[in-house]
């Protein structure tokens, strides 16, 4: 293991067997279990936010399921009741319950976004491809025809389902985040709104990377946490007290090992039922998971665009009992 983590000894010697080299990239890794709240850092400090990428698809899935729990929408309610999209054509008329089961016939980015131009710009001069404005992400959906209502993952779909529930709240996005999950998330729309502990991501191959921010981009991957963010909320979600929790509840199969909930996704993993989101950004990657039987949950932020799920899913597996049940120190 690369020497330089910090933190709570018992998450450092597991980090050890789990993650090998981290490399030059800052990284931050919490474990909750019953017993123990752990945290261990390297090369970032308890303040500095990372990007935590998809990751915003579940908190956004939660903030969606509790505007239902308050009747502030229902499940039938659709995009065009909340959003100004009556000259839109189809996409007026997909409902939000559809859209947090990435069910609703949505393509993946919207047609009007130009996706090849702006991958040049990323990968060759390493610019933010998502700054949109909201009133960017409704043009870009004009007169766009709908899919089949399979499982299809959709950033679209979650940017809309974000915008459209904090209007039906009468706020932004990221007020109603703040008042329903907490205030230590932040969603920067421009980059002269990052400061000092915002930490600047970068690439596989350790170039630095222009940060993703943008209004549109929020709800499904603008989202900005610290790893006590990150430990705070998933202490809520563990122990049953942050609204929104039946988000974490599977509705629907994504395909047939899969199961999803509003943003949340659900799968056996080694004979347990694991409820988790990853997240990856142009220099960032991200992993929350749990198993909530075992009352036990796991976060890695790495300021690198690099998958983390491996090292998620492992730590995951230690801090569980074996056999189920719940953990024991």
């Amino acid at each position: 293991m690369e020497t330089g983590w910090i933190g709570d000894a018992d998450l450092v010697r597991a980090i050890g067997h789990v993650f090998g080299s981290t490399g030059a990239a800052p990284v931050a890794v919490a474990v909750l279990t019953p017993e123990h709240e752990l945290t261990a850092t390297v090369g970032a400090g308890h303040h500095s936010t990372f990007e935590i990428g998809s990751i915003s698809k579940a908190l956004t899935g939660m903030l969606y399921r509790d505007a239902v729990e308050r009747g502030l929408l229902s499940q039938e309610t659709i995009l065009r009741d909340l959003l100004p999209l009556e000259n839109h054509g189809e996409i007026g008329s997909v409902s939000l319950s559809s859209l947090a089961m990435h069910r609703s016939g949505l393509p993946g980015l919207p047609p009007g976004m130009h996706p090849l131009r702006r991958n040049y710009d990323f990968w060759i001069r390493g610019r933010n491809p998502y700054g949109d404005s909201l009133a960017d992400l409704l043009e870009q959906t004009r007169n766009m025809r709908l899919g089949a209502p399979r499982p299809r993952y959709s950033n679209l779909g979650f940017q809309l389902l974000g915008h459209a529930v904090a209007n039906a709240a009468g706020s932004s996005y990221e007020q109603l985040l703040h008042d329903v999950l907490g205030a230590g998330f932040s969603t920067p729309a421009r980059p002269e709104q990052l400061g000092p502990a915002d930490l600047t991501g970068s690439s596989r191959f350790g170039r630095p990377v222009a940060a993703w921010v943008g209004e549109a981009l929020a709800p499904a991957g603008g989202v900005r946490a610290t790893i006590g963010t990150m430990r705070g909320f998933l202490r809520s979600v563990l122990d049953g007290s942050t609204r929104g929790y039946s988000a974490l509840d599977p509705v629907s199969q994504f395909t047939p090992r899969v199961g999803i909930g509003a943003g949340w996704i659900t799968l056996e993993f080694q004979g347990r039922a694991v409820t988790w989101h990853n997240g990856s950004t142009g220099g960032f990657g991200s992993w929350i998971g749990l198993d909530r039987e075992a009352g036990v949950g796991v976060v890695v932020l790495a300021a690198q665009h690099r998958s983390v799920d491996r090292q998620g899913f492992r730590l995951l597996m230690r801090f569980a009992p074996p056999g189920g049940g719940r953990a024991v120190s």
